[in-house]
């Protein structure tokens, strides 16, 4: 975020975020690392995961592998699905 606006109001933006009651900060102490084309992205898996999240929505394709590993509901979706998943 600081690439595109400076620090300290990518620190507010950050605490702001976090101060909202819908919003839950995990740590995870397990990582699976599922992708490996891109482990950076590892660490949305990871929290998604021990969120119990429903999904994850990215346009990253990196994520589709999840697809395939049977032990993770996490589903992924795209921004489009997403809408209209939540818009029924």
């Amino acid at each position: 975020m600081t690439e595109k606006v400076s620090s300290t109001f990518a620190d507010n933006i950050v605490r702001a975020i976090l101060r909202n009651p819908n919003v839950r900060l995990y740590d995870p102490q397990y990582h699976f690392h599922l992708i490996t084309q891109d482990p950076d992205d590892n660490k949305f898996v990871d929290c998604a995961i021990i969120a119990n999240a429903d999904y994850i929505v990215s346009e990253d394709t990196h994520f589709n592998i999840l697809k395939t590993i049977p032990f993770t509901s996490v589903k992924v979706l795209t921004l489009d699905l997403f809408l209209l998943d939540t818009l029924q």
